[in-house]
């Protein structure tokens, strides 16, 4: 005998949390969706990123003294974006340092 899934809705019809098992019974949206819904999504083949909304950082290779990456390690996690802060306050501070 097969079991019988909950509902998704509630009786509030307030939308339950989802399990595993749910996300394998859905179908492509291309199965369930209405043509004109269809038309306004993204094409996107799977796992491809949209447009970025604010411009990126760089990538870049660069060498800092060992006190330097030491310090700002012990700082704790979001180090990289501190020291990312750090940088930026000091060129507010200098403008024109050449």
């Amino acid at each position: 005998m097969k079991k019988k899934s909950k509902p998704i809705l509630n009786k509030e019809g307030e939308i339950r949390e989802l399990t595993c098992e749910d996300f394998r019974k859905f179908g492509p949206a291309s199965e369930v969706l209405p043509a004109e819904v269809l038309a306004n999504l993204p094409k996107r083949k799977r796992g491809e990123r949209g447009a970025q909304k604010q411009p990126t950082k760089l990538a870049l290779t660069v060498r800092y003294s060992p006190e330097v990456i030491e310090y700002f390690k012990s700082t704790g996690a979001g180090w990289q974006k501190r020291m990312d802060d750090a940088l930026k306050t000091w060129i507010h501070d200098h403008p024109h340092a050449a």
